[in-house]
């Protein structure tokens, strides 16, 4: 496929919407300490939450979630080819940004962000999985990765192969950042959900 230069301009932009740190710039802007010198050193909400700020790991989680909602639909403006791709490109960004040396979060809050612009049903299937296994198991990072898979085996029944393959592989790159509390879950000592 032969790539135009709105095509490319598509995935420039979802990775630079992507690569934003929104974690580490609200916990600076309030004055709190370093993300990357505390907890996981991850800049996602969920390091966010253990600076003690519930509103600025809200924000986090809503803002890295409505960069990938943004990037699928500003990369179908500039080439609704690449719309999908313009999606990957922006949980790359999240995961590996170049400002901060490609050392990023983890991508679940972008991830359900693409996937709402992606299929919104399948964000809300997301949501609804993510929301009963955490209910059972109280392990926030098993839902994650349970529900992830479980999105991308529901655009492979839908027969949407495209979008089943793109988000097959964020999903590999999410087990892959997932792989300490794999790790750990395996041993038994993966922190539950509301435990200090």
């Amino acid at each position: 496929m032969f790539m135009h230069f709105t095509d490319a301009l598509a995935l420039a932009q979802g990775y630079f919407l992507g690569s934003v740190p929104f974690g580490l710039l609200l916990t600076s802007l309030a004055g709190t300490v370093d993300l990357r010198s505390i907890g996981s050193g991850n800049i996602g909400a969920t390091n966010v939450l253990r600076t003690g700020r519930k509103d600025l790991a809200a924000a986090t989680l809503l803002l890295d979630a409505l960069k990938g909602t943004a990037a699928v639909l500003l990369g179908g403006y500039l080439a609704p080819t690449w719309a999908i791709y313009a999606g990957f490109f922006a949980f790359v960004g999240h995961v590996a940004p170049v400002w901060l040396r490609f050392k990023g979060g983890k991508g679940v809050a972008t991830f359900l962000g693409c996937l709402f612009a992606i299929n919104w049903q399948v964000g809300l299937f997301f949501c609804g999985v993510w929301l009963s296994v955490a209910a059972i198991w109280r392990y926030s990072s098993l839902a994650a990765l349970i529900a992830s898979f479980a999105s991308t085996g529901s655009f492979f029944i839908m027969q949407d192969l495209k979008a089943a393959w793109v988000v097959a592989a964020m999903t590999l790159i999410l087990f892959y950042k997932h792989r300490e509390n794999l790790r750990r879950l395996r041993l038994g000592e993966e922190s539950k959900i509301g435990q200090k």
